[in-house]
């Protein structure tokens, strides 16, 4: 047997461990901060869940409106999300 603990029944869903705040921004829950699964668990929801495109989507969005993201740079990070997504089947 391992001695590693069992992983919660949250673990890699978007909208439990990464939801979406009030302010608009996501945010980590606080049950999560005491959780030992707390960094591969948010590594395994941005990389599996079918939510995490938007995730990203959001992050190009806000450097864009902040002016930290040229239009064309905005451009070609969106273009190579839309291009990964139908790869995927989605």
């Amino acid at each position: 047997m391992t001695d590693e603990p069992k992983k919660p029944v949250c673990y890699g869903v978007m909208d439990k461990v990464f939801p979406m705040g009030d302010d608009g921004l996501r945010h980590s829950p606080e049950r999560c901060m005491a959780c030992p699964h707390k960094t591969p668990c948010l590594r395994s929801a941005l990389s599996t869940d079918p939510e995490a495109d938007n995730v990203r989507e959001e992050r190009i969005d806000r450097a864009y409106t902040a002016g930290n993201l040229s239009f064309l740079a905005r451009w070609s990070k969106k273009k190579s999300l839309a291009g990964k997504g139908k790869k995927r089947g989605a």
